[in-house]
Protein backbone atom coordinates (compact mmCIF):
# COMPACT_ATOMS: atom_id res chain seq x y z
CA UNK A 1 0.00 0.00 0.00
CA UNK A 2 2.75 2.52 1.00
CA UNK A 3 4.91 1.46 -2.23
CA UNK A 4 1.63 2.48 -4.23
CA UNK A 5 1.16 5.86 -2.50
CA UNK A 6 4.73 6.86 -3.18
CA UNK A 7 4.30 5.84 -6.85
CA UNK A 8 1.16 7.46 -6.57
CA UNK A 9 2.98 10.71 -5.43
CA UNK A 10 5.30 10.59 -7.94
CA UNK A 11 3.14 11.38 -10.50
CA UNK A 12 1.51 14.30 -9.15
CA UNK A 13 2.49 17.70 -10.55
CA UNK A 14 5.04 19.83 -8.54
CA UNK A 15 5.62 23.37 -8.52
CA UNK A 16 8.71 22.51 -10.33
CA UNK A 17 6.02 21.50 -13.19
CA UNK A 18 4.57 24.74 -13.35
CA UNK A 19 8.16 26.68 -13.38
CA UNK A 20 8.82 24.13 -16.35
CA UNK A 21 5.89 24.83 -18.43
CA UNK A 22 6.24 28.29 -17.64
CA UNK A 23 7.69 29.24 -20.88
CA UNK A 24 5.56 27.83 -22.79
CA UNK A 25 2.09 29.11 -21.50
CA UNK A 26 3.61 32.58 -21.29
CA UNK A 27 4.69 32.26 -25.31
CA UNK A 28 1.05 30.45 -26.24
CA UNK A 29 -0.93 32.83 -24.11
CA UNK A 30 0.82 36.25 -23.62
CA UNK A 31 2.69 36.38 -26.55
CA UNK A 32 2.38 35.00 -30.74
CA UNK A 33 3.90 31.26 -29.95
CA UNK A 34 6.45 30.03 -32.35
CA UNK A 35 5.96 33.32 -34.28
CA UNK A 36 7.90 34.73 -31.77
CA UNK A 37 10.21 32.64 -31.31
CA UNK A 38 10.91 33.25 -35.47
CA UNK A 39 9.97 36.72 -35.76
CA UNK A 40 14.09 37.33 -36.07
CA UNK A 41 15.70 35.80 -39.01
CA UNK A 42 18.87 35.32 -37.74
CA UNK A 43 17.75 31.56 -37.36
CA UNK A 44 17.95 31.32 -40.53
CA UNK A 45 21.26 32.71 -41.36
CA UNK A 46 22.64 30.25 -38.35
CA UNK A 47 21.37 27.14 -39.93
CA UNK A 48 22.82 27.88 -43.50
CA UNK A 49 26.14 28.65 -41.35
CA UNK A 50 26.22 25.05 -40.00
CA UNK A 51 25.04 23.40 -43.10
CA UNK A 52 28.15 24.95 -44.51
CA UNK A 53 30.35 23.63 -42.25
CA UNK A 54 29.15 20.51 -41.75
CA UNK A 55 29.36 20.45 -45.89
CA UNK A 56 33.12 21.66 -45.54
CA UNK A 57 34.95 20.53 -42.52
CA UNK A 58 35.96 23.24 -40.82
CA UNK A 59 34.79 26.48 -39.43
CA UNK A 60 34.37 29.56 -41.86
CA UNK A 61 37.17 31.86 -41.48
CA UNK A 62 35.62 34.65 -44.33
CA UNK A 63 32.36 35.48 -45.68
CA UNK A 64 30.74 33.11 -47.26
CA UNK A 65 26.90 34.83 -47.82
CA UNK A 66 27.16 38.60 -49.55
CA UNK A 67 28.35 39.53 -52.48
CA UNK A 68 29.33 43.37 -51.05
CA UNK A 69 32.41 41.99 -48.97
CA UNK A 70 32.93 38.38 -50.24
CA UNK A 71 35.96 36.47 -48.64
CA UNK A 72 36.33 39.37 -45.80
CA UNK A 73 37.28 38.12 -42.35
CA UNK A 74 34.24 36.55 -40.45
CA UNK A 75 34.08 35.02 -36.99
CA UNK A 76 31.28 32.54 -36.69
CA UNK A 77 31.21 32.76 -33.17
CA UNK A 78 28.74 30.69 -32.36
CA UNK A 79 29.85 27.69 -34.93
CA UNK A 80 28.65 24.92 -32.72
CA UNK A 81 25.16 26.52 -31.99
CA UNK A 82 24.49 27.00 -36.02
CA UNK A 83 25.75 22.73 -36.27
CA UNK A 84 23.56 21.86 -33.84
CA UNK A 85 20.12 24.29 -35.01
CA UNK A 86 21.40 22.85 -39.14
CA UNK A 87 21.08 18.96 -38.07
CA UNK A 88 17.96 19.87 -36.30
CA UNK A 89 16.54 22.19 -39.44
CA UNK A 90 17.58 19.07 -41.71
CA UNK A 91 16.17 16.44 -39.04
CA UNK A 92 12.17 18.62 -39.09
CA UNK A 93 12.92 21.55 -40.28
CA UNK A 94 11.75 24.66 -38.20
CA UNK A 95 9.48 22.87 -36.37
CA UNK A 96 12.66 21.06 -34.98
CA UNK A 97 14.46 23.74 -34.27
CA UNK A 98 11.72 25.62 -32.77
CA UNK A 99 10.59 22.99 -30.30
CA UNK A 100 14.56 22.66 -29.39
CA UNK A 101 14.07 26.66 -28.59
CA UNK A 102 11.19 25.55 -25.91
CA UNK A 103 13.24 22.96 -24.42
CA UNK A 104 15.86 25.22 -23.46
CA UNK A 105 14.09 27.71 -22.18
CA UNK A 106 11.68 25.63 -20.14
CA UNK A 107 15.07 23.97 -18.98
CA UNK A 108 16.38 27.57 -17.66
CA UNK A 109 13.10 27.93 -16.03
CA UNK A 110 12.71 24.74 -14.11
CA UNK A 111 16.58 24.87 -13.21
CA UNK A 112 16.49 29.05 -12.05
CA UNK A 113 13.27 27.58 -10.01
CA UNK A 114 15.35 24.50 -8.43
CA UNK A 115 17.86 27.30 -7.73
CA UNK A 116 15.52 30.40 -6.33
CA UNK A 117 13.50 27.38 -4.08
CA UNK A 118 16.64 26.61 -2.14
CA UNK A 119 16.32 30.18 -0.81
CA UNK A 120 12.71 30.37 -0.09
CA UNK A 121 9.84 28.76 0.59
CA UNK A 122 8.16 27.37 -2.59
CA UNK A 123 5.28 29.83 -3.52
CA UNK A 124 8.04 32.55 -3.45
CA UNK A 125 10.25 30.56 -5.43
CA UNK A 126 7.64 30.27 -8.31
CA UNK A 127 6.23 33.87 -7.99
CA UNK A 128 9.99 35.26 -8.32
CA UNK A 129 10.87 32.52 -11.35
CA UNK A 130 7.61 33.34 -13.06
CA UNK A 131 8.14 37.12 -12.49
CA UNK A 132 11.71 36.60 -14.22
CA UNK A 133 10.46 34.58 -17.26
CA UNK A 134 8.04 37.14 -18.32
CA UNK A 135 10.60 39.45 -18.03
CA UNK A 136 13.29 37.93 -19.84
CA UNK A 137 10.71 36.90 -22.54
CA UNK A 138 11.80 40.54 -23.87
CA UNK A 139 14.71 38.48 -25.61
CA UNK A 140 12.54 35.03 -26.35
CA UNK A 141 14.54 33.87 -30.04
CA UNK A 142 15.61 30.43 -31.54
CA UNK A 143 19.26 31.58 -31.44
CA UNK A 144 22.23 30.62 -29.89
CA UNK A 145 22.39 33.16 -26.62
CA UNK A 146 19.53 30.66 -25.12
CA UNK A 147 22.44 28.58 -24.35
CA UNK A 148 24.15 31.60 -22.32
CA UNK A 149 20.99 32.05 -20.48
CA UNK A 150 21.14 28.10 -19.45
CA UNK A 151 24.76 27.96 -19.00
CA UNK A 152 24.22 31.14 -16.34
CA UNK A 153 22.06 29.20 -14.31
CA UNK A 154 23.91 26.40 -14.05
CA UNK A 155 26.90 28.09 -13.17
CA UNK A 156 25.22 30.27 -10.82
CA UNK A 157 23.83 26.96 -9.10
CA UNK A 158 27.50 25.68 -8.74
CA UNK A 159 28.35 29.05 -7.21
CA UNK A 160 25.92 28.69 -4.23
CA UNK A 161 26.96 24.89 -3.39
CA UNK A 162 30.23 26.64 -3.21
CA UNK A 163 29.38 29.35 -1.22
CA UNK A 164 27.58 26.98 1.12
CA UNK A 165 30.62 25.28 1.86
CA UNK A 166 29.56 22.03 -0.96
CA UNK A 167 32.65 22.25 -3.32
CA UNK A 168 32.21 19.05 -4.86
CA UNK A 169 29.49 17.25 -6.86
CA UNK A 170 30.68 13.64 -7.03
CA UNK A 171 34.14 14.10 -6.09
CA UNK A 172 34.78 16.68 -8.46
CA UNK A 173 35.53 20.08 -7.61
CA UNK A 174 33.12 22.46 -8.81
CA UNK A 175 35.76 25.38 -9.35
CA UNK A 176 37.23 22.88 -11.54
CA UNK A 177 35.04 22.11 -13.61
CA UNK A 178 33.63 25.49 -14.48
CA UNK A 179 36.90 25.97 -16.98
CA UNK A 180 35.76 22.54 -18.89
CA UNK A 181 32.48 24.17 -19.28
CA UNK A 182 33.48 27.05 -20.35
CA UNK A 183 35.33 25.50 -23.51
CA UNK A 184 32.02 24.23 -24.99
CA UNK A 185 29.82 27.42 -23.76
CA UNK A 186 32.75 29.45 -25.59
CA UNK A 187 31.75 27.62 -28.72
CA UNK A 188 28.24 27.59 -28.30
CA UNK A 189 27.64 31.64 -27.91
CA UNK A 190 29.84 34.44 -27.33
CA UNK A 191 28.46 34.85 -23.65
CA UNK A 192 30.58 33.45 -22.21
CA UNK A 193 32.22 35.75 -20.74
CA UNK A 194 29.47 35.78 -18.38
CA UNK A 195 30.42 32.87 -16.44
CA UNK A 196 33.74 34.18 -15.97
CA UNK A 197 32.33 37.85 -14.39
CA UNK A 198 30.16 35.58 -12.31
CA UNK A 199 33.23 33.35 -10.55
CA UNK A 200 34.90 37.05 -10.40
CA UNK A 201 31.72 38.37 -8.72
CA UNK A 202 31.83 35.74 -5.99
CA UNK A 203 35.82 36.55 -5.46
CA UNK A 204 35.26 40.21 -4.78
CA UNK A 205 32.47 39.48 -2.11
CA UNK A 206 34.58 37.54 -0.47
CA UNK A 207 37.50 40.00 -0.63
CA UNK A 208 34.75 42.91 0.48
CA UNK A 209 33.41 40.64 3.36
CA UNK A 210 37.02 40.41 4.41
CA UNK A 211 38.14 43.82 4.38
CA UNK A 212 34.37 44.91 6.12
CA UNK A 213 34.08 42.04 8.99
CA UNK A 214 34.39 42.77 12.25
CA UNK A 215 35.63 39.51 13.37
CA UNK A 216 39.49 39.47 11.80
CA UNK A 217 39.31 35.17 12.02
CA UNK A 218 36.84 35.41 9.24
CA UNK A 219 39.49 37.39 7.04
CA UNK A 220 41.87 34.98 6.19
CA UNK A 221 39.08 32.28 5.02
CA UNK A 222 36.74 35.02 3.22
CA UNK A 223 40.45 35.46 1.35
CA UNK A 224 41.29 32.31 0.45
CA UNK A 225 37.70 31.76 -0.84
CA UNK A 226 38.52 34.71 -3.12
CA UNK A 227 41.58 33.22 -4.01
CA UNK A 228 39.75 30.01 -5.52
CA UNK A 229 37.37 32.04 -6.76
CA UNK A 230 39.44 34.06 -8.95
CA UNK A 231 41.46 31.29 -9.91
CA UNK A 232 38.53 29.32 -11.24
CA UNK A 233 37.72 32.50 -13.37
CA UNK A 234 41.42 33.04 -14.84
CA UNK A 235 41.02 29.24 -15.86
CA UNK A 236 37.66 30.33 -17.44
CA UNK A 237 39.23 32.68 -19.35
CA UNK A 238 42.27 30.98 -20.44
CA UNK A 239 39.50 27.77 -21.36
CA UNK A 240 37.66 30.15 -23.95
CA UNK A 241 40.94 30.95 -25.91
CA UNK A 242 40.27 27.26 -27.11
CA UNK A 243 37.82 28.05 -30.31
CA UNK A 244 38.64 28.05 -34.06
CA UNK A 245 39.60 31.52 -33.66
CA UNK A 246 41.82 31.35 -30.35
CA UNK A 247 42.47 34.81 -29.02
CA UNK A 248 41.42 36.83 -31.77
CA UNK A 249 38.01 35.83 -30.94
CA UNK A 250 37.90 37.97 -27.79
CA UNK A 251 39.85 40.64 -29.98
CA UNK A 252 36.79 41.21 -32.13
CA UNK A 253 34.14 40.51 -29.48
CA UNK A 254 35.97 43.27 -27.29
CA UNK A 255 35.77 45.85 -30.28
CA UNK A 256 32.73 44.77 -31.32
CA UNK A 257 30.96 45.96 -27.48
CA UNK A 258 32.67 48.60 -27.53
CA UNK A 259 31.80 50.11 -30.03
CA UNK A 260 29.60 53.23 -29.46
CA UNK A 261 27.64 52.55 -32.71
CA UNK A 262 25.73 49.82 -31.56
CA UNK A 263 24.11 51.26 -28.80
CA UNK A 264 23.17 54.01 -31.10
CA UNK A 265 21.53 52.02 -34.12
CA UNK A 266 20.92 48.45 -33.37
CA UNK A 267 17.56 47.60 -31.08
CA UNK A 268 18.92 44.86 -28.53
CA UNK A 269 21.69 47.07 -27.64
CA UNK A 270 19.68 50.23 -26.99
CA UNK A 271 18.01 51.10 -23.34
CA UNK A 272 14.98 48.82 -22.81
CA UNK A 273 12.13 50.78 -24.00
CA UNK A 274 9.55 50.90 -20.71
CA UNK A 275 6.42 51.04 -22.89
CA UNK A 276 7.12 47.53 -24.16
CA UNK A 277 4.11 45.15 -22.20
CA UNK A 278 6.85 43.81 -20.80
CA UNK A 279 8.39 46.47 -18.99
CA UNK A 280 6.49 45.85 -15.73
CA UNK A 281 7.99 42.59 -14.85
CA UNK A 282 11.46 44.06 -15.59
CA UNK A 283 10.35 47.26 -13.60
CA UNK A 284 9.02 45.18 -10.81
CA UNK A 285 12.57 43.04 -10.69
CA UNK A 286 14.31 45.76 -10.87
CA UNK A 287 12.43 47.62 -7.70
CA UNK A 288 12.57 44.21 -5.47
CA UNK A 289 16.35 44.21 -6.14
CA UNK A 290 17.28 47.74 -4.67
CA UNK A 291 15.21 46.74 -1.66
CA UNK A 292 17.13 43.28 -1.78
CA UNK A 293 20.72 45.05 -2.47
CA UNK A 294 19.64 47.11 0.90
CA UNK A 295 18.82 44.13 3.09
CA UNK A 296 22.08 42.20 1.96
CA UNK A 297 24.76 45.55 2.65
CA UNK A 298 23.15 45.84 5.75
CA UNK A 299 23.87 41.69 6.68
CA UNK A 300 27.42 42.18 5.16
CA UNK A 301 26.95 40.28 2.12
CA UNK A 302 28.42 41.94 -0.69
CA UNK A 303 27.66 39.43 -3.40
CA UNK A 304 24.82 39.28 -3.95
CA UNK A 305 24.71 43.08 -4.40
CA UNK A 306 27.48 43.32 -6.55
CA UNK A 307 25.43 41.12 -8.76
CA UNK A 308 22.63 42.59 -8.84
CA UNK A 309 24.26 46.08 -9.22
CA UNK A 310 26.30 45.32 -12.23
CA UNK A 311 23.93 43.73 -13.74
CA UNK A 312 20.78 46.04 -13.11
CA UNK A 313 23.34 48.97 -14.71
CA UNK A 314 24.20 46.31 -17.37
CA UNK A 315 20.16 45.93 -18.55
CA UNK A 316 19.16 49.61 -18.12
CA UNK A 317 22.11 50.13 -20.92
CA UNK A 318 21.15 47.23 -23.18
CA UNK A 319 17.96 45.33 -23.24
CA UNK A 320 19.48 42.34 -24.51
CA UNK A 321 21.20 41.89 -21.09
CA UNK A 322 17.50 42.13 -18.96
CA UNK A 323 17.23 38.47 -19.11
CA UNK A 324 20.97 37.76 -17.55
CA UNK A 325 20.33 40.84 -14.47
CA UNK A 326 16.54 39.15 -13.66
CA UNK A 327 18.13 35.30 -13.68
CA UNK A 328 20.80 36.80 -11.53
CA UNK A 329 18.57 38.98 -9.47
CA UNK A 330 15.69 36.05 -8.66
CA UNK A 331 17.57 34.02 -5.57
CA UNK A 332 18.81 37.14 -3.41
CA UNK A 333 15.49 38.80 -4.02
CA UNK A 334 13.25 35.40 -3.02
CA UNK A 335 15.59 34.99 0.33
CA UNK A 336 14.91 38.56 1.06
CA UNK A 337 11.28 38.36 0.62
CA UNK A 338 11.70 34.69 2.70
CA UNK A 339 12.93 36.44 5.38
CA UNK A 340 10.68 39.02 5.19
CA UNK A 341 7.75 36.66 5.52
CA UNK A 342 9.11 35.13 8.41
CA UNK A 343 9.34 38.22 10.63
CA UNK A 344 6.62 39.73 9.43
CA UNK A 345 4.16 38.28 12.18
CA UNK A 346 6.34 39.58 14.86
CA UNK A 347 6.79 43.10 13.12
CA UNK A 348 4.56 45.97 15.02
CA UNK A 349 1.43 46.07 12.09
CA UNK A 350 -2.15 45.51 11.91
CA UNK A 351 -3.12 42.44 14.00
CA UNK A 352 -4.67 40.67 10.59
CA UNK A 353 -1.54 41.20 8.58
CA UNK A 354 0.28 39.58 11.00
CA UNK A 355 -2.03 36.88 11.64
CA UNK A 356 -2.20 36.27 7.85
CA UNK A 357 1.84 36.17 7.47
CA UNK A 358 1.66 33.38 10.24
CA UNK A 359 -0.86 31.38 8.57
CA UNK A 360 0.85 32.05 4.93
CA UNK A 361 4.36 31.02 6.34
CA UNK A 362 2.57 27.69 7.54
CA UNK A 363 1.08 26.51 4.57
CA UNK A 364 4.29 27.35 2.73
CA UNK A 365 6.00 25.23 5.02
CA UNK A 366 3.40 22.48 4.62
CA UNK A 367 3.66 22.92 1.25
CA UNK A 368 7.52 22.93 0.90
CA UNK A 369 7.68 19.14 1.93
CA UNK A 370 5.12 17.96 0.05
CA UNK A 371 6.20 19.61 -3.44
CA UNK A 372 10.07 18.20 -2.16
CA UNK A 373 8.91 14.87 -2.53
CA UNK A 374 10.39 13.02 -5.44
CA UNK A 375 8.71 13.22 -8.99
CA UNK A 376 8.79 11.55 -12.16
CA UNK A 377 7.29 14.97 -13.15
CA UNK A 378 4.96 13.44 -16.13
CA UNK A 379 3.13 17.03 -16.72
CA UNK A 380 6.30 18.55 -17.92
CA UNK A 381 6.81 15.45 -20.69
CA UNK A 382 3.25 16.02 -21.16
CA UNK A 383 3.10 19.28 -22.00
CA UNK A 384 6.13 19.52 -24.30
CA UNK A 385 4.79 16.25 -26.31
CA UNK A 386 1.11 18.27 -26.51
CA UNK A 387 2.52 21.14 -28.25
CA UNK A 388 4.97 19.12 -30.29
CA UNK A 389 1.73 17.21 -31.31
CA UNK A 390 0.51 20.49 -32.30
CA UNK A 391 3.13 22.30 -33.98
CA UNK A 392 3.55 18.84 -35.89
CA UNK A 393 0.43 18.23 -36.94
CA UNK A 394 -0.62 18.85 -41.05
CA UNK A 395 -2.60 22.50 -40.32
CA UNK A 396 -1.47 23.63 -37.20
CA UNK A 397 -3.31 27.01 -35.74
CA UNK A 398 -1.16 30.09 -36.59
CA UNK A 399 0.19 30.42 -33.20
CA UNK A 400 1.92 26.76 -33.29
CA UNK A 401 2.96 27.63 -37.00
CA UNK A 402 7.00 26.94 -37.63
CA UNK A 403 7.81 29.65 -40.11
CA UNK A 404 9.23 33.20 -40.61
CA UNK A 405 5.74 34.64 -40.66
CA UNK A 406 4.80 35.39 -44.34
CA UNK A 407 2.97 38.71 -43.38
CA UNK A 408 6.07 39.73 -41.95
CA UNK A 409 9.01 38.48 -44.24
CA UNK A 410 8.76 38.47 -48.38
CA UNK A 411 7.66 34.40 -49.00
CA UNK A 412 5.57 35.71 -51.81
CA UNK A 413 8.44 37.76 -54.11
CA UNK A 414 11.02 34.74 -53.45
CA UNK A 415 9.89 33.29 -57.21
CA UNK A 416 10.60 36.87 -59.08
CA UNK A 417 13.79 36.77 -57.38
CA UNK A 418 14.94 33.04 -58.18
CA UNK A 419 13.78 33.58 -62.28
CA UNK A 420 16.91 36.19 -62.16
CA UNK A 421 19.91 33.82 -60.76
CA UNK A 422 22.63 36.85 -61.64
CA UNK A 423 20.40 39.39 -60.13
CA UNK A 424 22.25 41.24 -57.09
CA UNK A 425 19.55 42.13 -54.79
CA UNK A 426 19.89 45.32 -52.17
CA UNK A 427 17.11 45.03 -48.99
CA UNK A 428 17.27 45.41 -45.51
CA UNK A 429 19.52 43.79 -42.81
CA UNK A 430 16.23 41.24 -41.60
CA UNK A 431 15.03 40.79 -44.70
CA UNK A 432 18.88 39.72 -46.37
CA UNK A 433 18.58 37.02 -43.08
CA UNK A 434 15.55 35.55 -44.83
CA UNK A 435 17.15 35.59 -48.26
CA UNK A 436 20.34 33.72 -47.08
CA UNK A 437 17.91 31.10 -45.59
CA UNK A 438 15.85 30.74 -48.32
CA UNK A 439 18.45 31.66 -51.55
CA UNK A 440 21.47 30.76 -50.38
CA UNK A 441 23.97 29.73 -51.98
CA UNK A 442 22.03 30.68 -55.16
CA UNK A 443 21.83 34.11 -54.17
CA UNK A 444 24.03 36.27 -52.16
CA UNK A 445 23.23 39.19 -50.03
CA UNK A 446 24.27 42.81 -49.95
CA UNK A 447 23.80 42.94 -46.38
CA UNK A 448 22.11 40.52 -43.47
CA UNK A 449 22.10 40.90 -39.19
CA UNK A 450 25.88 39.84 -39.07
CA UNK A 451 26.54 43.60 -37.61
CA UNK A 452 29.70 42.87 -36.12
CA UNK A 453 31.14 41.86 -39.86
CA UNK A 454 29.40 44.46 -41.59
CA UNK A 455 30.98 47.13 -39.74
CA UNK A 456 29.83 50.75 -38.82
CA UNK A 457 30.43 52.89 -42.33
CA UNK A 458 28.97 49.76 -44.49
CA UNK A 459 26.12 49.90 -42.41
CA UNK A 460 26.26 54.04 -42.56
CA UNK A 461 26.13 53.65 -46.29
CA UNK A 462 23.07 51.13 -46.36
CA UNK A 463 20.99 53.60 -43.80
CA UNK A 464 21.59 56.39 -46.30
CA UNK A 465 20.67 54.20 -49.18
CA UNK A 466 17.47 53.21 -47.42
CA UNK A 467 16.82 56.73 -45.98
CA UNK A 468 17.26 57.82 -49.50
CA UNK A 469 20.21 60.35 -48.22
CA UNK A 470 22.58 61.89 -50.93
CA UNK A 471 24.53 59.30 -53.03
CA UNK A 472 22.33 56.66 -52.58
CA UNK A 473 22.58 55.28 -55.90
CA UNK A 474 25.96 56.03 -56.45
CA UNK A 475 25.89 53.50 -53.36
CA UNK A 476 23.69 50.82 -55.72
CA UNK A 477 26.02 51.02 -58.46
CA UNK A 478 28.88 50.85 -57.00
CA UNK A 479 28.19 47.76 -55.75
CA UNK A 480 26.32 46.50 -58.95
CA UNK A 481 22.78 46.08 -57.54
CA UNK A 482 20.14 45.81 -59.86
CA UNK A 483 17.21 44.69 -58.33
CA UNK A 484 15.78 45.66 -54.73
CA UNK A 485 13.70 44.14 -52.37
CA UNK A 486 11.57 46.58 -49.91
CA UNK A 487 8.03 46.80 -48.11
CA UNK A 488 6.32 49.15 -49.64
CA UNK A 489 6.06 51.51 -47.16
CA UNK A 490 9.68 51.83 -47.04
CA UNK A 491 10.91 55.36 -48.03
CA UNK A 492 13.38 54.11 -50.45
CA UNK A 493 10.19 52.38 -52.52
CA UNK A 494 8.75 56.12 -52.84
CA UNK A 495 11.98 57.08 -54.31
CA UNK A 496 12.30 54.20 -56.94
CA UNK A 497 8.66 54.68 -57.82
CA UNK A 498 9.28 57.90 -58.86
CA UNK A 499 12.65 57.61 -60.91
CA UNK A 500 12.55 56.61 -64.72
CA UNK A 501 15.85 54.36 -63.93
CA UNK A 502 14.07 51.40 -61.89
CA UNK A 503 10.30 49.54 -62.56
CA UNK A 504 8.75 47.71 -59.97
CA UNK A 505 8.45 43.99 -61.35
CA UNK A 506 6.60 42.00 -58.56
CA UNK A 507 3.67 43.94 -55.83
CA UNK A 508 1.71 41.85 -53.03
CA UNK A 509 1.54 44.34 -50.53
CA UNK A 510 3.88 42.99 -48.83
CA UNK A 511 7.18 43.47 -50.35
CA UNK A 512 8.02 45.47 -53.55
CA UNK A 513 10.53 44.08 -56.04
CA UNK A 514 12.04 46.69 -58.11
CA UNK A 515 14.74 46.01 -61.85
CA UNK A 516 16.45 48.29 -63.34
CA UNK A 517 15.04 49.67 -66.99
CA UNK A 518 17.94 47.84 -67.98
CA UNK A 519 17.06 44.71 -67.03
CA UNK A 520 13.34 44.49 -67.22
CA UNK A 521 11.10 43.66 -70.33
CA UNK A 522 7.85 43.99 -71.08
CA UNK A 523 4.81 44.90 -68.92
CA UNK A 524 5.09 45.17 -65.04
CA UNK A 525 4.04 42.37 -63.17
CA UNK A 526 1.99 43.20 -59.69
CA UNK A 527 0.46 40.22 -57.46
CA UNK A 528 -0.62 43.13 -55.06
CA UNK A 529 -3.99 42.49 -52.79
CA UNK A 530 -7.27 44.38 -54.35
CA UNK A 531 -8.01 45.80 -50.92
CA UNK A 532 -4.38 46.72 -49.83
CA UNK A 533 -3.16 49.12 -52.95
CA UNK A 534 -5.13 51.40 -53.03
CA UNK A 535 -3.50 55.02 -53.01
CA UNK A 536 0.06 53.56 -51.93
CA UNK A 537 1.69 55.34 -54.57
CA UNK A 538 1.20 58.47 -53.35
CA UNK A 539 1.51 57.67 -49.59
CA UNK A 540 4.81 55.55 -50.04
CA UNK A 541 6.91 58.86 -50.56
CA UNK A 542 5.70 59.62 -46.47
CA UNK A 543 7.59 59.18 -43.47
CA UNK A 544 5.28 56.43 -41.54
CA UNK A 545 5.49 55.79 -37.41
CA UNK A 546 6.38 52.12 -38.56
CA UNK A 547 9.81 53.48 -41.02
CA UNK A 548 12.17 53.35 -38.69
CA UNK A 549 12.46 49.77 -37.77
CA UNK A 550 13.56 49.88 -40.85
CA UNK A 551 15.32 52.70 -41.55
CA UNK A 552 16.73 53.94 -38.63
CA UNK A 553 17.43 50.90 -36.27
CA UNK A 554 18.91 47.85 -36.64
CA UNK A 555 16.44 45.35 -35.31
CA UNK A 556 19.02 43.07 -34.22
CA UNK A 557 22.80 41.61 -34.49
Amino acid sequence: MEARSSNAVKLLPSLADFAFLMPLAFLFARMSGVKTLLSDCDTGWHIRTGEWIIANGWVPARDVFSFTKPGAPWFAWEWLSDVLFAKLNAFGGLRTVAMFAMLLLCVTSGALFLLVRRKSNPFVAVAITMLAGAASSIHWLARPHLFTLLFLVLFYAGLELVAEGRTRVLGVPILAVFPVATILWTNLHGGFFVGALMILAYGFGEVLRGFFTPNTADRQPAWRKARSYFLSGMACLAGSLINPYTYHLHVHMAQYLRDPWNSQHIMEFLSPNFHNPTAIFFEAMLVMAVAASIWNLRRGRFTEVLLMVVWAHGALLAARNIPIFVIVAAPPIAAAMQQWLLRLPDLNVAGWLRAAARKFNRVAETTGQTDAMARWHPVSILGLLLVAAVIYSPHPPKKFRAEFDPTDFPAGALATLRSDPAGRVFTYDQWGDYLIYRLYPGHKVFVDGRSDFYGDDFDDKCSDVLNVKYGWEKTLSGFGVDTILMPPNAPLSGALKESSRWRVVYDDGIALVFRSVSRTVGVQVSAAKSDGGDGRDREVTKTLTSDPAITGTKPKT
